[in-house]
């Protein structure tokens, strides 16, 4: 057991604040901030990174969508402001996004853009409508494999269309045409654009993997920036006649105008707004939630997305937005992920990115107007291709969800955002209840067992198969049914359980089990009656249980334990009893009930040597009368060879409040005269030479709880004392550990050092581990 450090600890000066009339969305230091407005350095550097990134790809996907290169700038500036104002997500970025490309640039072909930007304002109203009614969840309900094939196939769509421009020609009005007239386009290609636009992906491509020192520094650039940049200044040096951002005066920039057209169309082309700036907003809050919470530095708590809140940020920046001729805005995923990867602490960051938009857009024209196209659009283009996310791609195939994602893919490449969604919702709904529906039985007999086997989801619609195949059982016979499904419904749960009780009631016998082998227990109703089979460990006690059988208390337990959990212990415990004890460390602990040794320390049968009595004491060596501590770690230090030993106190120690009100002096009952082992840790915690043991930082919540921790350290000098621990330490063959475990938070605490005469210690929170999900997904 090594020394844990955790990787968030709260500051113990710090004092909550009281909820003001504000309610659940007032202002907090990380939420909004106090109303003081305060700006942390790392959200000042923040927000110059995420700047450096936005900037190049505003211009790129206003010229993608063949929207005014200025509505890109006013999207980005109303998103970082408004939305990191009013929004849910303090850390999420919001802007013009890739995944609305295809969408926007519909509409402008067929509406217009002052049309285009109306249709924006009146998406924003039905995005707060939506919050209002607070279902920013149920956007979540949404199929991933239906959200990564809509986002792969907008990509898909974008590098189609940017291909041609980045070989110097002009984009088609759908992807089915741009993959038409790319043979023409290829045999009419234009040298200058092709050099600027491969200088642009190469630089993309390259800079995050320079190696070495080099590549910590220049990293410090965004390479979005460092690569049309780069070609902005190799096409200046190089003289090339190429298309260039030009950015009109604003004086004449166009603003929104009455919506004209079928009223069908326009509001199929709101809804469509809606939705994928809705779900792709959320979707982007969830993430940055994750990455917030699993980064170390700065060591600063984020609140949790509100989504509703979110969805009613994003729904006022589109009015706003679309009202000052700008674009559709939603969460960005890569803007997001930067901020937060760059130290963003609040939402002042998303802010005042904003802020930096605005005085770019009045003071940089001259420089923004040196940019070609050709450079941006390549930009654009690499974000289209990496918009097909690989890592999408394995977990689509991992969950068997291929079907749907290459389906919806394909639909939006060809039909459109709208319908191509559509057109995999209708799938993905079609193979769920293929799989529902599709279950296969099979019934054979080997070695005298009779095996049935279930492949698929067990509903009523299997139900007469199932009675079919267990019918197919002799009277009397040895039966295993096999399960390979992640549903039962209730009609096949009573098939089974009726059928179950007809054949053991006949002189048979039946275990059901997983496809791997791993057998399934019974239903917990059959042991517990109203209770689960882990109540009992939770004291719990439910009114109308019957009555036991048995007169031991601990009976039904056992007999529990003998059907359920022996049969697959039995190997283990075999080995471990011809091999003999081999346990790797001792464990010195409480007595106490709620101290469940094994289920804290993750331990099995074997691993620990556990040593309890009351109090966590160590006698010293030489005490008449208490020898049995003594003799277990003589026997585990040189017999076992253990390798460290570690000794546990834990909150509310009954032994430690006995010693607080009563010190044992001339004590004359057994228990008395234990306690007196605990005196020298009264002691030292009531001394002025030692400073207090605290926790992560904070000081003991009471006289007990001061107690407990000194405890733990005293009875570490107790052990050092012993002749057997003294020699292996000596050694460096042994190590000693101090633990606490607090029962109420369901929390252990290491002491940070168990070097010899430690005066100064410290419990150490132990940080969770990470999920086996969340390794997956890493």
């Amino acid at each position: 057991m090594s020394t844990c450090v955790p990787t968030r600890t709260e500051d113990p000066s710090h004092k909550p604040r009281k909820a003001g009339r504000g309610g659940p969305h007032s202002s907090s230091p990380t939420d909004g901030g106090p109303r003081r407005f305060r700006i942390r350095g790392s959200d000042f550097s923040a927000s110059i990174a995420v700047f450096l990134i936005a900037l190049p790809l505003s211009l790129g996907i206003a010229l993608a969508t063949g929207a005014p290169l200025q509505a890109g700038l006013v999207a980005a500036a109303v998103g970082g402001i408004v939305v990191g104002r009013f929004g849910g997500a303090p850390l999420q970025v919001s802007g013009p996004a890739a995944g609305l490309t295809v969408v926007t640039a519909d509409l402008i072909q067929q509406y217009g853009w002052r049309v285009t930007c109306a249709i924006t304002v009146l998406a924003g109203f039905a995005q707060l409508g939506l919050a209002a009614l607070r279902v920013a969840r149920s956007a979540l309900a949404v199929s991933p494999a239906i959200v990564h094939g809509m986002l792969a196939g907008i990509g898909v769509t974008i590098a189609l269309a940017q291909l041609h421009i980045v070989l110097g020609g002009t984009p088609q009005s759908s992807a089915v045409e741009n993959v038409r007239a790319l043979p023409a386009q290829l045999a009419a290609l234009h040298p200058a654009a092709i050099s600027v636009s491969a200088l642009t992906v190469a630089v993309l491509l390259i800079w995050p993997r320079i190696p070495g020192r080099t590549g910590r520094v220049v990293r410090k650039i965004p390479a979005a920036l460092a690569a049309v940049a780069g070609a902005t200044t190799a096409a200046a040096l190089a003289s090339l006649h190429l298309p260039r951002v030009d950015l009109p005066s604003w004086s004449s920039h166009a603003l929104p105008g009455m919506p004209q057209g079928p009223a069908l169309g326009l509001v199929a082309a709101v809804l469509t707004i809606t939705l994928v700036a809705s779900v792709e907003s959320l979707l982007s809050a969830v993430a940055v939630d994750k990455l917030a919470a699993a980064r170390k530095v700065p060591d600063v708590r984020v609140p949790r997305a509100d989504l509703d809140r979110e969805l009613a940020g994003q729904g006022a920046a589109n009015v706003i937005s679309g009202a000052l001729g700008g674009l559709p805005i939603t969460g960005v995923a890569v803007r997001s992920s930067a901020n937060v990867s760059a130290g963003a602490v609040s939402r002042h960051s998303t802010m005042l990115h904003g802020l930096w938009v605005v005085l770019a857009a009045l003071l940089l024209v001259p420089v923004l107007d040196l940019i070609p196209l050709a450079a941006l659009a390549a930009l654009v283009m690499v974000v289209g291709v990496q918009m097909v996310n690989i890592t999408h791609l394995r977990s689509v195939r991992r969950n068997r969800e291929m079907l749907v994602y290459a389906v919806t893919l394909a639909s939006v490449v060809a039909t459109g955002v709208l319908e191509g969604v559509a057109i995999g919702i209708a799938v993905a709904v079609a193979v769920a209840l293929h799989r529902l529906t599709r279950t296969r039985i099979t019934e054979d007999e080997q070695d005298g067992i009779h095996r049935v086997r279930v492949r698929g989801q067990l509903t009523f619609l299997a139900v007469p198969r199932l009675s079919r195949a267990l019918s197919h059982v002799p009277a009397g016979s040895e039966c295993v049914v096999e399960l390979d499904g992640s549903f039962m419904d209730h009609a096949a749960f009573e098939s089974l359980h009726d059928w179950q009780t007809s054949h053991v009631a006949q002189g048979g016998s039946v275990e059901f089990t997983g496809r791997s082998g791993s057998r399934i227990s019974e239903p917990a109703s059959e042991t517990h009656g109203c209770c689960r089979p882990w109540t009992p460990w939770r004291n719990h006690h439910c009114d109308g249980r019957p009555e036991r059988d048995t007169a031991h208390p601990l009976a039904d337990g056992v007999s529990s334990f003998q059907r359920d959990t022996a049969p697959l212990v039995r190997d283990e415990l075999a080995r471990l009893e011809r091999e003999g004890q081999r346990p790797s460390q001792l464990f010195l602990t409480c007595a106490d009930s709620r101290v469940v040794t094994s289920m804290i320390t993750a331990s099995g049968p074997g691993d620990l040597f556990t040593v309890r009595n009351m109090g966590n004491l160590v006698p010293l060596p030489g005490v008449e009368g208490d020898d049995s501590v003594a003799a277990a770690i003589e026997y585990a230090v040189d017999v076992l060879q253990v390798d460290s030993i570690t000794v546990c106190g834990h909150s509310g120690c009954g032994a430690m409040q006995a010693l607080l009100s009563a010190p044992p002096v001339g004590a004359h009952t057994p228990l008395r005269r234990w306690l007196r082992h605990g005196l020298p840790s009264l002691e030292t915690m009531r001394s002025r030479h030692r400073s207090w043991a605290r926790i992560s930082g904070r000081l003991p919540a009471d006289a007990v709880e001061q107690l407990c921790l000194t405890n733990v350290v005293q009875q570490l000098e107790h052990l050092r004392a012993h002749d057997s621990v003294a020699r292996r330490l000596a050694e460096g063959t042994l190590r000693l550990h101090g633990m606490y475990f607090h029962v109420g938070e369901a929390q252990a605490y290491l002491l940070a050092s168990s070097d010899e005469h430690v005066y100064d210690a410290v419990f150490d929170r132990v940080a969770p581990a990470s999920s086996s999900l969340a390794k997956a997904r890493v």
